[in-house]
């Protein structure tokens, strides 16, 4: 509800300043969505919007899972939830235009942009440690596994080397070593689909065949989603999130109803 809040604040004040930014733009973001609009030119309304649709789709998304899973004990539903209120902090990349109507020091860019890079690693770490779990891990090592999956994002929020007066056309300043993280993201967005397939066979249960295809589907929506610059993926990635999120919810449900 906060970003959500913080959003509609900052759109008042610096909405008019997002074309001078997205022009201003040094370079194009990566991931799907730069495979797909890549001939396209960049919108300056689209940031904007994605980071609203991201904002709500957390929000709306938390608020079922505490509805249907309130008395519901799974480490893997806990995981599942903390992948999805990561993206709420996409609201931390107003930061650019703000500092276009607000001039203040770069210093406050690169504070959030390691701020939105530790919950963008901690999303995808904790998808990975719910399927960890659906594998076989010991569910009563859940706060190790929290510790393990926040020390790694933090690790690399800390480290990577971020120029908060250069920022790409989704407003995301430019940090180092993107190439190397975007290889150890599809990787590990690879691994995490294939654990739920692996969770299918060993626990003789179906519904992680969906889960797992719901994973892929709710990681390649995230991707297009918070990377997009263009009108052509938001719509796209925002459906195959919502899809990919249903999947397994109600997948998880049903495998825990008995619970």
């Amino acid at each position: 509800m906060l970003s959500v809040g913080f959003i509609a604040v900052g759109g008042y004040f610096a909405f008019a300043a997002y074309p001078q930014v997205v022009e201003a733009a040094a370079m194009r973001p990566g991931g799907i969505a730069a495979v797909l609009g890549d001939r396209l030119s960049p919108a300056a309304a689209v940031p904007f919007f994605t980071m609203l649709a991201a904002a709500l789709y957390s929000l709306v998304s938390i608020i079922l899972i505490f509805y249907f899973f309130e008395n519901t004990r799974s480490a893997e539903i806990l995981f599942f939830a903390l992948f999805v209120m990561s993206l709420s902090f996409e609201f931390l990349r107003l930061i650019i235009p703000l500092r276009a109507v607000f001039p203040f020091p770069a210093l406050y860019v690169i504070t959030a942009s390691r701020f939105l890079l530790f919950a963008r690693y901690f999303g995808l770490f904790s998808l990975f440690a719910a399927s960890i779990y659906a594998a076989g891990l010991n569910a009563q090592k859940q706060q190790n596994a929290f510790f393990v999956a926040a020390l790694a994002a933090l690790l690399i929020a800390i480290q990577v080397p971020i120029d908060g007066i250069v920022w790409d056309s989704s407003l995301v300043p430019h940090s180092g070593y993107r190439v190397m993280f975007a290889m150890v993201e599809a990787g590990i967005a690879v691994v995490t689909v294939l654990t739920f397939f692996v969770s299918a066979y060993t626990k003789g249960s179906r519904s992680y065949v969906f889960i797992g295809a719901g994973s892929l589907l709710a990681l390649a929506g995230r991707n297009m989603l918070i990377h997009s610059d263009t009108w052509l993926t938001p719509l796209p990635g925002f459906l195959s999130l919502a899809i990919g999120t249903w999947l397994i919810a109600s997948r998880l449900r049903r495998e825990y109803l008995w619970m």
